[in-house]
């Protein structure tokens, strides 16, 4: 891949251990990994290639910490704009289970696109219904094309109406399925290696989609080839009392119980985890992924965040599903996540710079990852520029850090991801997003109306 420096950036944000920004900052690559950080008048002034990024700041590259892509296909879905949770899901199931491989394929790209727009490098995406021959593979093959670092979680639903959980039977596997595939997916395609640009996770949905076999099942395999597990956990009211009707405990204790606390496992949402499960996912490292857009969409209510960091737990920034968030702006979930805990907090609950922190350092750590998440030698070349010469930024730069989260959320100008230009400019430089668009389109009525 060669080298590449990026010098003169008006400020470069490091996120390093000592939160460095920098000002007429420089980034030298040699191929994928960061050899050297600092002013541009300290660094080399050559390279293969050489992004002269005045008037911008240098970040590194957002973490998103858990989404739906396919759902992109059934944005503002009519049936579900309405509804809480369960109402959403209800409606949105039965066109789920019409899904094919294609749209799996299309909308990750989708997804994908628009995550990498808005300056996520690293993804991580749960798919866990799998119609009419859908597979994980599907993501994983676009995540390769258009060149994001992915963590593909194979989810999956095996409890369904006719047993007391929440989906349609029509779309539940057999349990003895789903953890053959699951170890496919592990032996075929997680790379364990540093700078890894695709992992696989063990994912079953959530408490009221899969028995507590499963999950059980699932961590054991899981921490047998020492990968990472997700689940959805107390996402709303209604999560919780399902949770203490079937199984006589609140959510956390739950988890707890068949095995779902650990320094290799992460949950979305929490937003009702209460203080003891605060306490325990401190004291076993089990992570979170805050998903603020979502759970307003839906009225979950506010997850304890500034709570939970205060009390150690890793908690890192996820965009959930497009159809439950209609959106896969990273940027903006950050801002969204600010704003919101000072509704919950007050004006001092959460800053800028602890915002960015935690779509960056706290998404890396949620995932397990030591080569992401701040800039500095030796660390994966995963960052982002925004051009702060444009109206929304205007008066603002005072103080740019702050203004990346304050001011109206823009599009990245460049993207570099494992040492690849993948924006540049503003475009994508790895596919054609009006083709894209126009074939998801098509897809997305397609599957709605059923033609």
């Amino acid at each position: 891949m060669g080298t590449l420096l990026v010098k003169n950036a008006a400020v470069l944000v490091t996120m390093d251990d000592q939160r460095r920004e920098i000002s007429d900052g420089a980034i030298f690559v040699r191929d994928n990994v960061i050899e050297a950080v600092g002013k541009t008048a300290d660094l080399p002034t050559t390279a293969d290639e050489v992004l002269n990024l005045a008037g911008h700041l240098v970040m590194p590259g957002l973490i998103n910490t858990h989404h739906h892509m396919y759902q992109t296909l059934t944005r503002v879905y009519p049936g579900g704009q309405d509804g809480q949770l369960f109402e959403w899901l209800t409606s949105l199931y039965p066109i789920w289970a019409r899904l094919q491989p294609e749209m799996i394929y299309v909308s990750t790209l989708t997804a994908m696109s628009e995550l990498i727009l808005s300056g996520c490098t690293t993804a991580s995406d749960h798919l866990y219904i799998f119609p009419n021959g859908c597979k994980l593979d599907d993501e994983i093959q676009a995540a390769t094309e258009i060149g994001m670092r992915f963590h593909a979680s194979r989810g999956s639903m095996s409890l369904g109406q006719s047993q007391g959980g929440l989906p349609p039977d029509s779309v539940v596997e057999d349990e003895a399925a789903i953890m053959r595939d699951t170890r496919r997916l592990i032996e075929q395609y997680h790379n364990y290696q540093r700078h890894a640009m695709l992992r696989i996770t063990v994912a079953p949905c959530s408490p009221f989609s899969v028995t507590q076999d499963l999950m059980r099942e699932a961590a054991s395999l899981a921490r047998s080839y020492k990968v990472r597990l997700h689940t959805h956990l107390a996402e709303n009211q209604s999560d919780v009392d399902f949770s203490k009707e079937k199984f006589g405990v609140e959510p956390a204790d739950y988890a707890q119980n068949v095995g779902w606390v650990g320094d290799d496992v992460w949950h979305a949402h929490c937003v009702c985890l209460t203080d003891h499960g605060i306490g325990l996912f401190a004291r076993t490292g089990t992570g979170v992924a805050h998903c603020p857009s979502s759970n307003m969409r839906l009225a979950s209510g506010i997850a304890p965040v500034r709570k939970m960091r205060e009390a150690g737990v890793r908690v890192g920034l996820g965009v959930d599903g497009s159809a439950s968030n209609d959106s896969s702006h990273l940027l903006a979930e950050a801002r969204m996540a600010m704003l919101l805990q000072r509704v919950a907090g007050g004006p001092a609950a959460l800053s800028a710079r602890s915002t960015l922190e935690i779509a960056t350092r706290g998404g890396a750590a949620v995932l397990g990852r030591d080569d992401v998440g701040y800039l500095a030698p030796g660390m994966s070349a995963d960052f982002i520029a925004f051009n702060l010469n444009q109206i929304g930024f205007a008066g603002a730069l005072i103080d740019p850090v702050a203004a990346l989260v304050f001011c109206a959320s823009p599009q990245v100008d460049y993207s570099i991801i494992n040492g690849r230009v993948v924006v540049r400019e503003g475009q994508l430089t790895t596919l054609d997003l009006g083709t894209l668009i126009e074939r998801h389109n098509k897809l997305s009525m397609k599957l709605i109306r059923d033609e």
